[in-house]
C-alpha cells in the first residue's frame, strides 16, 4: 500500500504510469474474483484505495498548476 507522502513525492508522469498499473492490477483482481481464483480478497480494496490516492494527488497537482 502506498503512503500519501510517497505518492505526493512523485511527478505527474510517474503518477499517471502508476495509475495505469493499478488499473491493470484491479482488472486482474476482478477477473480472478469472478473465476473464483482470488485468495486474498482484501487486495481488491487496497488497490481501489491506492487508485483513489493517486487520483487525489493528481487533482491536487492539477489545481496547483492553474
Amino acid at each position: 500500500m502506498a503512503k500519501p507522502s510517497d505518492v505526493r513525492a512523485k511527478t505527474v508522469d510517474e503518477l499517471k504510469d502508476e495509475l495505469v498499473n493499478l488499473k491493470k492490477e484491479q482488472f486482474n483482481l476482478r477477473f480472478q474474483r469472478a473465476t473464483q481464483q482470488l485468495e486474498n480478497t482484501s487486495q481488491v480494496r487496497k488497490v481501489r484505495r491506492d487508485i483513489a490516492r493517486v487520483k487525489t494527488v493528481l487533482a491536487e497537482k492539477a489545481a496547483e498548476a492553474k
